[in-house]
């Protein structure tokens, strides 16, 4: 069987923006929202279906709005920062006068959208570091006339608030950086009290209350439990009551629910691919009727109107971006809305492969390899390692622009979720404490020995490109194993592990401890943590080096990438360096990812 010839796509069509996405139902049902672009920026659009009509509610011309929501069926509203800054603004579209107005103007302030009150028309929960920056306090907003009110102090390191069915603030969890509290309410004229402390190292999500406002669902790996399984739990007793369900591979951490008809519907747990476990029969039909549109796409109703009866669709695979479509489910009719980026054919584009291998220590580590569609077996060519950000993310199945692009070029891209990954359980997690540089950077090693013992990678020419921890895993195997790679794209990466820890935000802070126990003290860990910072290690480094930044970055300050680039500078070697001021933690404006993808082309080109 002949292969197919690969046909090399335009930058542009992997990066540039979507020519529509984001679809949502109004509460009532009369409208469908989107986002589509407007001179190059991502713009919220409206269309009305009982006429068919159109319009665009926003005007944005400087960054793209990320996503929106719907509050009552009058307003719009969409959070947006400055710049990459990360400091959201609250912005409220009018349906009836087309006015957008910002509903938290204040400077330096971070807004976070805690809940979207169904039964409060036109009124949201917020929370704010507006009278410390470090900590988020509770607000109830009127989207209408901008009034709020304060429903909630911080008492300290409360990150996360949940809201019973009746849209009352009940739930909050605090962490001190190493012990995490769950503080619970009857009401909201009561005081919070403390029901349940926890080391970082056990792991208790409050999901959402049972239906009668009394238990609350949770993804929780407490009572000697690896994994994470989905359970009820009773406040008043400080206990769990109930496992629902649980996987024996991977932690189950999302568990999904019929507002109207008061039921859960099912569970997700992400092995190789995501796996639905369910609990409601009307679900389960649901999405029986969704599998018949294509049955080797994976589909999630992602918008619903209040009776559930008009449902918006979403589609995608590992080649496809997907689409959006409408399913009227009473009269069983279902119609494609849009494509996100039809200018992509997926038969151009590459199968991405669940794959497994063994650490040097003997840890299982899971991943994903992508192979150019005209690879021919026993082939060994060049490949793009891709170490994930976070460190505490794990990537998944799915479509990726960036592994597309990469694999149309003809390079195998692979991409590990090595230890300390989330979703594997504990001691997965936990085997990653103070292995910054250490047994963390030996699975991504392991991966590289894998593809060549696999008879794929040719070991002369194999490049490491990573963002934010991944980033730090570019520098630290370009320092700590230069043997490995023929060069390295470092993306808003960490460069030295005292200067990041001390830059953080300042609602990181209390998260900080924690970061002490699981990458290192700055005093009492001194030597470890000079020992895995790349950039006292760059007369090590043998291979031509790419970093790039966003000069607004909050997590990951320039510093870290200032100081590498002038390390190796120092050193006599050059050092390409892409620095845009306007961005932050990752480009989002489409002219600096076409330029930034041109160079990293360009840059692999010419070292692979």
């Amino acid at each position: 069987m002949s292969l197919p010839v690969i046909e090399k796509i335009a930058i542009e069509d992997f990066f540039r923006n979507p020519q529509s996405n984001d679809y949502k139902i109004s509460p009532e049902g009369r409208y469908i929202s989107y986002m589509a672009p407007y001179k190059d920026r991502m713009n919220v659009f409206i269309k009305e279906l009982s006429s068919g009509d159109s319009r665009r509610l926003t005007s944005v011309e400087d960054r793209n709005i990320e996503s929106h929501f719907w509050s009552g069926e009058s307003f719009v509203l969409f959070l947006r920062d400055n710049g990459g800054d990360e400091n959201h603004h609250l912005h409220a579209i009018d349906l009836s006068t087309g006015e957008v107005r910002d509903l938290t103007p204040f400077e330096g302030v971070k807004v976070v959208l805690v809940d979207v009150l169904h039964e409060q028309e036109e009124e949201v929960l917020i929370s704010m570091n507006k009278k410390n920056a470090a900590l988020f306090d509770v607000y109830r907003m009127n989207v209408k006339t901008g009034e709020y009110s304060l429903v909630a102090d911080n008492p300290g390191g409360v990150s996360e608030w949940v809201t019973d069915h009746d849209g009352q603030l009940r739930i909050a969890v605090a962490s001190d950086g190493v012990n995490n509290n769950v503080l619970y309410r009857e009401t909201e004229a009561d005081e919070f009290e403390v029901i349940l402390t926890s080391s970082f190292k056990d792991q208790f999500d409050p999901l959402f209350f049972t239906f009668d406002n009394k238990h609350i669902y949770a993804s929780s790996n407490l009572e000697g439990r690896d994994k994470k399984a989905i359970v009820i739990f009773d406040p008043s007793t400080g206990k769990e009551v109930e496992e629902l369900y649980a996987h024996e591979a991977v932690d189950v951490e999302a568990l999904l629910y019929s507002r109207k008809r008061k039921k859960i519907t099912f569970c997700t747990a992400v092995v190789d691919k995501m796996e639905m476990h369910f609990f409601d029969e009307i679900a389960e039909k649901i999405y029986a009727r969704i599998a018949e549109i294509d049955p080797d796409l994976d589909f999630h109703v992602v918008s619903a109107n209040r009776d559930e009866n008009l449902l918006i669709v979403r589609s995608h695979s590992d080649r496809s971006l997907g689409a959006y479509y409408f399913l009227d489910w009473e009269n069983n009719s279902i119609e494609k809305l849009a494509e996100i980026s039809p200018w992509l054919e997926g038969k151009q584009l590459a199968q991405m492969r669940p794959i497994s291998y063994d650490s040097r220590d003997g840890l299982k580590i899971h991943g994903y390899l992508t192979l150019p569609v005209d690879y021919q077996e026993g082939e060994r060519i060049p490949v793009v390692i891709n170490p994930h950000g976070g460190p505490w993310y794990r990537d998944t199945w799915g479509f990726n622009p960036e592994v597309q692009f990469l694999a149309n070029r003809g390079y195998a891209v692979l991409q590990m979720n090595f230890r300390g990954s989330v979703g594997y359980g504990r001691k997965f997690l936990m085997a990653a404490a103070k292995e910054w540089g250490g047994k963390m950077q030996d699975d991504v090693s392991d991966g590289v020995q894998f593809l060549v013992d696999e008879g794929i990678a040719d070991p002369a020419r194999v490049a490491i490109y990573g963002g934010s921890y991944g980033g730090y895993s570019v520098l630290a195997g370009m320092a700590f194993t230069p043997e490995l790679y023929a060069c390295g794209v470092d993306y808003v990466g960490v460069s030295n592990l005292f200067t990041f820890m001390e830059t953080i935000p300042p609602y990181w802070k209390p998260f900080l401890d924690m970061m002490y126990e699981m990458v290192g003290h700055p005093e009492n860990d001194k030597d470890m943590l000079t020992a895995r910072s790349p950039v006292f290690h760059v007369d090590k480094i043998q291979a031509p080096l790419f970093v790039v930044q966003g000069a607004k970055d909050p997590r990951v300050n320039i510093g870290e990438s200032d100081q590498i680039v002038q390390a190796m500078r120092d050193r006599g070697v050059q050092v390409e360096y892409m620095v845009k001021e306007n961005e932050g933690h990752g480009f989002r404006n489409q002219e600096n990812r076409f330029e930034f993808y041109r160079a990293l082309e360009s840059f692999l080109g010419k070292h692979l």
